[in-house]
């Protein structure tokens, strides 16, 4: 055994905008073990659940994470109108549906620039985030927020999106499909992101299901799952199949986000097209009683939102497990064995949202 040295890894680094630190164990400039530390920027929101109205309560749920917002919202959402048994309008269902696709394209396109950054290509990031502005610039237009939305409700949604609007989108999409094939093309056939992704921090399908990996995590390992396969939304009248690669690599990672922005495009056609005419949202009564666990696929994976209430304005209890959490033990797998320059592009490849983790 060659003289070991602990080499520290953030919380503050160049590749990550978010607080993650790593002690990374290294023998010359192969890592041995990666030890994770978190809880820089816990923000305690979920104990703020015992002061709100569990209406209200939903403006903080959203604010959980600044990426994947609309989908917190969602998932928090669908738990109390299952405490209740509020049947939600199918518009509403199909408007839900329609933005988080839209948060599921953003995300993607922010992750690729920022990976595209990590291994030093720059023009690739300005790109991504250049698309990316699109589908933000329809967010705003059709809710009036960027990064926050603030347009699902307990019992539907806030607003909705006229016809005009609606046929205006789906020909954005061909735009937008256009650009994302152009991008993905240099991703999956540029031999410079080749070498360094292809074989590099592989997890086994056997690792990432024991390990308890979520989202492109796991379905880059092979494993197809996907909540939105559960029905949720208006994803049970439109169809889909969950992108895996078998690899377990980098590359794989990445070609499975990659593609996914297809889905959502065609995902987003598919629910514009098949949208029913009828109201957004029904009035709530009462207040929820008993527990229950909401499961909704954000950009990173699932995300598990528990709530319980008593029979109160105020819910006794809110806790949420994020993608990010679920994949940290996956993440420590993957950097075990691999070379020190090849640790920012591995974090990177579980797309890490820390804010969302900490809460």
């Amino acid at each position: 055994m060659g003289r070991q040295v602990v080499v520290p890894f953030g919380p503050q680094h160049p590749v990550l905008p978010e607080p993650i630190h790593l002690d990374l164990v290294l023998e010359d400039e192969k890592v041995v073990e990666a030890i994770p530390r978190i809880g820089y920027v816990h923000r305690g929101l979920e104990k703020l659940v015992e002061k709100r109205d569990y209406k209200d309560y939903i403006f903080i749920a959203e604010r959980i994470c600044g990426i994947c917002s609309f989908i917190h919202s969602v998932g928090y959402s669908q738990g109390i109108e299952a405490l209740m048994e509020i049947e939600v309008p199918a518009r509403a269902e199909y408007l839900r549906t329609i933005w988080s696709e839209y948060s599921r394209l953003h995300s993607h396109l922010l992750w690729l620039g920022c990976f595209a950054d990590s291994m030093g290509f720059e023009n690739l990031f300005m790109q991504s985030w250049r698309i990316r502005e699109s589908v933000l610039d329809v967010l705003e237009e059709t809710t009036g927020g960027r990064v926050i939305q603030g347009s699902c409700k307990v019992g539907g949604v806030r607003k909705d999106i006229a016809a005009p609007q609606l046929t205006q989108m789906k020909a954005g999409l061909d735009i937008l499909q256009s650009e994302v094939d152009d991008l993905v093309a240099v991703f999956t056939d540029e031999p410079t992101i080749k070498s360094r992704t292809v074989g590099v921090g592989h997890l086994s399908k056997k690792d990432a299901w024991e390990l308890g990996a979520v989202g492109p995590m796991t379905r880059g390992s092979g494993i197809k799952s996907d909540m939105r396969m559960l029905g949720y939304g208006a994803y049970e009248y439109l169809d889909f199949k969950p992108v895996t690669h078998d690899d377990g690599d980098c590359y794989a990672r990445c070609l499975v986000r990659a593609e996914e922005m297809s889905v959502s495009i065609d995902l987003i056609r598919q629910a514009i097209d098949a949208i029913p005419e009828g109201e957004i949202e029904v009035k709530v009564k009462g207040n929820p009683d008993g527990e229950y666990f909401s499961r909704v696929e954000q950009p990173r994976g699932e995300v598990l939102h528990f709530v319980k209430g008593g029979g109160k304005k105020n819910l006794l209890r809110h806790r949420v497990r994020t993608p990010t959490m679920a994949n940290v033990p996956a993440l420590v797998k993957t950097l075990a064995g691999c070379q020190m320059a090849d640790v920012p592009v591995i974090v990177l490849s579980i797309d890490p949202c820390i804010g969302c983790m900490e809460r």
